[in-house]
């Protein structure tokens, strides 16, 4: 039957590599805050560097609760 199988999506079929990822966006977001001290005016491209970082790390935290929660594979 149809019903009976799993709907599963590809990455969870076969798994990245979740810590090459995690280190990847806290490298990447300290990155963007270093490029805060730079030869630019205004404050409206700090605001992206940092609100970009953020999210980064805000996705990075995410990810690690619900796994530790068990609501992610």
């Amino acid at each position: 039957m149809a019903g009976s199988e799993p709907v599963t999506s590809p990455d969870q079929r076969k798994p990245g590599h979740r810590k090459a990822g995690q280190i990847g966006a806290v490298v990447s977001a300290l990155l963007l805050l270093s490029m805060v001290i730079g030869n630019h005016e205004g404050r409206i491209e700090d605001i992206w560097l940092v609100g970009l970082a953020a999210l980064l790390l805000l996705i990075v935290v995410g990810d690690i609760v619900l796994r530790r929660n068990g609501l992610r594979s």
